[in-house]
């Protein structure tokens, strides 16, 4: 079915945030104002905007919406009228496209024949005997059995057979918002160890099982599920792979740098097909307080440890740099969590390299090895890839599932290369290669022992000449047809040539996304071929690009962050900046990929104000989406006493972030 309406024009309004559109607070508490600071990456190597402008200079730009426009730094960019956009998608997720939502709507927005229900919510009982949420009367021993903070990545495994009654769900949580958590707040030194705790306790990650009564009802959790646990800043992980007990991994409370307290800045992450879920730590430097902290070679500046930390130090000194100095390298891996083993302790994998993970997501080339493809989330940093050593065994026995549980812990690492081709077509396309960092067990970086690169694989990665990229986030293969999807979410610095600080309106301020074909349709391939798939912003700017599409038939988009793919293929897009670039609501988006309607881009849902849209699952029967909706109500001048989002709307008051289903009503 198809519906065409009337477009609606709104006026955009004028918000305060920051460059890349986050509010102040967004910026302060996920990634400790990282925009702000200096960029990290200082090496001479190539960003993408040089390889786009490569090809374009060979060529004339002549029809709306071509490229050229985008990566020449139009000032236009962040000024257009945006339109809204109203047509449908017909297909098993069939359904009409919504509004954009004004980003001051407290509100989740679905399409009409939809409704959502909350599945688990900050403060949820996650183990049993775990109390009920009391906003005033928090503790870190509740908080360590209850659900955590900030969701981001939400993964369901065994839902796929029929309507799918039971399933474990895991969730990310990412960070937290100490001011929304407490009506005393005023900074990280006013906090009390207590309270340092509690927040502590709040990040990491939960396993809870869940029910529900058909492919039309939403998930349940279940409290008294046998896989439920909770991850927190103090569950004892295992460190494997090469760099595993190096001396770059020692501290004083653990000599044999191989066991760690605790994963940090969980943001998105992968399902892989043995059943087990990888989860990528971000934004960890932030927690870490750097002052007086010897950086000799620059290790601590290229990963942005720089910083006053957020009082964590306080209560657990192994946060302090200069008393401890390689606890921060135990931070910035992937950590893999087997959800049908609630005893066992969560693994940080080194052969993966150490960045700021967007998170890791899994395909089988094809003898059967698996790839892990990364984006490392910075401005000006790189797309990486991973190829185990070993092959994946198939079936449930024992003897299987112990091979598969190791297939991360050795393997190749890669950093990728983008080359721009030039051609006259008007298509925006090009060639790379993947660099190698580690082959065969032996650094390929001159200079660096493998432990080295895989601690500081950044430095490796600046070495061998990989191409800078605008933070690089989701990267994830599509099942469909074999390609892979890298989000980009914006880069307000890049500016054609050189990074210039002084100019805040850099040309890629709403972001764009790639599409990577693999040499062979082999994900083991060192070569590959990639193209723009979409540069997000107003339809109505010329410098947008939907695939070839017509714009006047697709929904605006900003600021792409995490993907996902239904049971046909169709990329479904997230987005975390719109209220400051668009002046809408964030959102989930649908596209397809291939066939006469590639490019079609179709608003599913909106988040309330003040909301970032992470985690999408779409559903393997083809009838419900999930969300996580992070920070609800995290807009300037919020509080608990000035409270701008009740979402989920459950009557307490204060704004929860969690984990919602739509489903059909």
């Amino acid at each position: 079915m198809t519906v065409t309406a009337t477009p609606v024009r709104r006026l955009l309004p004028l918000l305060p945030t920051h460059p890349g559109g986050r509010s102040a607070q967004t910026c302060h508490f996920r990634c400790g104002d990282q925009c702000a600071q200096p960029v990290p990456n200082t090496s001479g190597n190539r960003y993408f905007g040089d390889v786009l402008a490569e090809g374009i200079s060979r060529r004339s730009v002549v029809r709306a919406g071509a490229l050229g426009a985008a990566v020449v730094g139009l000032a236009s960019w962040g000024q257009a009228t945006p339109a809204a956009a109203r047509p449908t998608h017909a297909g098993s997720h069939g359904f009409t496209a919504i509004d954009p939502v004004p980003s001051t709507v407290d509100a989740v927005t679905v399409p009409e024949g939809y409704r959502w229900e909350p599945v688990a919510s900050w403060g949820d009982p996650v183990l049993p005997g775990a109390p009920a949420f009391d906003f005033d009367a928090q503790t870190p021993e509740a908080q360590r059995q209850q659900f955590g903070y900030n969701c981001d990545y939400v993964a369901v495994l065994g839902a796929g057979n029929a309507a799918g009654a039971k399933a474990v769900m895991v969730v990310n949580h990412e960070y937290t918002n100490d001011n929304l958590m407490f009506r005393d707040y005023t900074d990280a030194a006013g906090l009390s160890i207590e309270q340092l705790e509690i927040i502590m306790a709040a990040h990491g990650m939960s396993v809870v099982e869940v029910r529900r009564q058909g492919a039309r009802r939403a998930w349940r959790v279940d409290p008294a599920g046998r896989r439920n646990r909770r991850i927190h800043t103090h569950t004892e992980l295992r460190l494997d792979g090469p760099a595993a007990g190096s001396e770059h991994l020692r501290t004083s409370a653990d000599p044999t740098g191989t066991v760690v307290l605790g994963t940090l800045n969980n943001c998105a992450g992968g399902t892989t097909p043995w059943g087990t879920v990888l989860s990528g730590e971000e934004n960890f430097h932030q927690y870490f307080n750097a002052t007086g902290a010897a950086d000799p070679d620059g290790r601590l500046r290229r990963y942005g440890i720089t910083g006053g930390g957020r009082g964590w130090e306080r209560a657990d000194s192994r946060f302090l740099v200069a008393e401890e100095p390689n606890e921060v390298n135990r931070h910035g891996w992937i950590v893999e969590v087997d959800p049908e083993d609630p005893t066992s302790a969560p693994v940080k994998h080194t052969a993966l390299g150490r960045f700021k993970h967007e998170g890791a997501t899994v395909a089988l080339a094809a003898d059967g090895r698996a790839v892990a493809y990364m984006g490392d989330d910075e401005r000006y940093d790189y797309l990486y890839k991973f190829v185990s050593a070993q092959s994946m065994r198939r079936g449930n026995s024992a003897a299987a599932r112990r091979h598969n549980l190791q297939l991360l812990a050795e393997g190749d690492l890669y950093v990728a290369r983008f080359t721009g081709d030039g051609f006259e077509d008007g298509v925006y396309d090009g060639t790379g290669e993947w660099l190698p960092l580690v082959l065969d067990g032996r650094s390929q970086v001159p200079g660096f022992t493998v432990a080295e690169v895989l601690v500081w694989t950044r430095l490796a990665a600046d070495t061998v000449g990989a191409t800078k990229m605008d933070r690089p986030e989701d990267v994830e293969p599509n099942p469909a047809n074999g390609r892979v999807y890298a989000a980009l979410t914006n880069n307000t610095r890049r500016t054609p040539g050189e990074i210039d600080e002084a100019n805040p309106r850099a040309n890629n301020r709403f972001g764009h996304v790639i599409e990577i074909d693999p040499d062979g349709g082999d994900h083991a391939s060192r070569t590959f071929g990639w193209n723009i798939v979409l540069v997000c912003g107003d339809p109505e700017d010329p410098t947008t690009y939907y695939a070839g599409f017509d714009k006047s038939d697709v929904s605006p988009i900003s600021c792409p962050d995490n993907v996902a793919f239904d049971r046909e293929g169709n990329l479904w897009i997230s987005t975390d900046g719109q209220p400051g670039t668009l002046g809408y609501n964030d959102g989930l988006f649908m596209m397809p990929v291939d066939g006469d309607q590639r490019g079609n881009l179709q608003q599913f849902l909106a988040v309330p104000v003040g909301a970032e849209t992470c985690g999408p699952v779409i559903d393997p029967t083809g009838l419900s989406v999930l969300v996580a909706v992070q920070h609800p109500g995290e807009v300037t001048g919020a509080s608990p006493d000035t409270v701008v989002s009740q979402f989920p709307y459950l009557g307490d008051g204060q704004p929860r972030p969690g984990v919602i289903h739509v489903v059909p009503q």
